[in-house]
């Protein structure tokens, strides 16, 4: 609900994925990752931000391997905001959206995700 250091969802390495039900099928157009700046860091870093990433749209929470949207790469020197358009043609409408986290900034325990938004058309 906030952006204060520390509440977010971390999950152990660098690698993970998170699967979500948005509340009705879309046409997705856009995502959003967002993390603090290295401003509100206690350490001055965020080498727990996410890097290298991929969204799939998945026909239902059981699929293993959805229809890729793009592959992209969150940039620690940008903005805490960041958005990234779907890269791959699709024509499908989902409503289960997953995250793949590949990597992140260079933190060797944990990877934090702040917020993750998916932008459509129903």
């Amino acid at each position: 609900p906030d952006m204060y250091p520390g509440n977010c969802w971390a999950f152990k390495g660098s690698q993970g994925y998170l699967v979500v039900r948005l509340s009705m099928k879309i046409y997705p157009t856009a995502f959003t990752v967002e993390h603090i700046p290295k401003t509100l860091s206690p350490t001055g870093n965020i080498t727990s931000a996410p890097r290298n990433f991929s969204v799939y749209g998945l026909d239902d929470e059981y699929q293993e391997e959805g229809k890729l949207l793009g592959e992209y790469v969150y940039d620690q020197e940008g903005e805490p905001l960041q958005m990234f358009p779907v890269m791959e043609e699709n024509e499908d409408a989902f409503q289960i959206v997953e995250l793949r986290i590949f990597s992140n900034w260079g933190h060797a325990e944990y990877t934090c995700l702040y917020r993750f938004r998916v932008h459509g058309k129903p």
